[in-house]
């Protein structure tokens, strides 16, 4: 049977971030150069954000690197983006590893080169044992996909007699996501100004705070970054309850504290 899934957040502690990282091709544009060079950029916010995380003692960041759909933009754009995977796998990990960051790389990776592949296995191996944040790079990736990859994990469990339609929940449902051993997401940042989730994490973000900005990503900095947590933090996450209800929970806590 699958072991339990750690709750998510309660009130407003921060343990994992999820971000779409949009706008590298319009920063590109902007500056009259190619799309490819906004990418290239954005490596450098990825680089900034996972420090700040890692300052910070957030237990786990998860970044949208390519979706299941991005294989349909331009076959030169897609090898480009290829080979930068490729690049950060080889020159990243040495500096993940160091400060203690575990890497995992989440979606269908039966796609990808086998290049690729064999980079993806060992920087995984090579961090594994790490025990600081948790980085999860979602690579071919899409949240209809992850939900669609669970349901015939567990198929094939009940038609092995190893679970029963009986004992299907949603708790079991979450134990055969990408992200099951892992709190569930707190706060969803989107940058580049589109509001939407963009098939990223569906299950996970039913609850979590959702932030847009307009600042594309390869100019989002740590300050940028820390504007969204003290957004989240001046939140009330109520999780179904009335305010009323969650300040007396509050009240009772400080009070048994004493």
């Amino acid at each position: 049977m699958p072991e339990d899934k750690p709750t998510g957040s309660q009130g407003n502690d921060l343990r994992h971030v999820c971000i779409i990282m949009d706008g590298n091709g319009r920063w590109a544009r902007k500056r009259f150069m190619p799309r490819f060079a906004g990418h290239k950029a954005g490596l450098s916010a990825v680089r900034k954000i996972v420090s700040s995380c890692v300052e910070q003692k957030i237990e786990a960041l998860t970044l949208f690197a390519f979706s299941s759909e991005n294989w349909r933009r331009p076959k030169q754009e897609v090898g480009l983006l290829m080979e930068l995977f490729a690049t950060a796998l080889t020159r990243e990990v040495k500096k993940l590893d160091e400060n203690n960051v575990q890497l995992r790389i989440i979606g269908d990776l039966s796609a990808f080169p086998e290049k690729i592949q064999t980079l993806i296995n060992k920087a995984i191996a090579q961090t594994a044992d790490n025990t600081g944040l948790v980085l999860n790079i979602a690579a071919n990736y899409g949240g209809r996909w992850d939900i669609t990859q669970a349901a015939k994990k567990m198929a094939y469990e009940v038609q092995q007699g190893r679970l029963s339609a009986e004992d299907i929940s949603e708790e079991t449902l979450e134990q055969y996501l990408s992200l099951k051993d892992l709190p569930e997401p707190d706060l969803f940042i989107r940058t580049g100004g589109e509001q939407r989730i963009s098939n990223f994490i569906l299950w996970q973000l039913a609850y979590c705070e959702l932030y847009f900005t307009d600042i594309l990503w390869p100019d989002f900095s740590r300050k940028e970054f820390q504007v969204a947590i003290d957004s989240f933090r001046s939140r009330q996450r109520r999780f179904g309850r009335t305010g009323e209800q969650l300040n007396n929970s509050i009240n009772k806590n400080e009070q048994e504290q004493k």
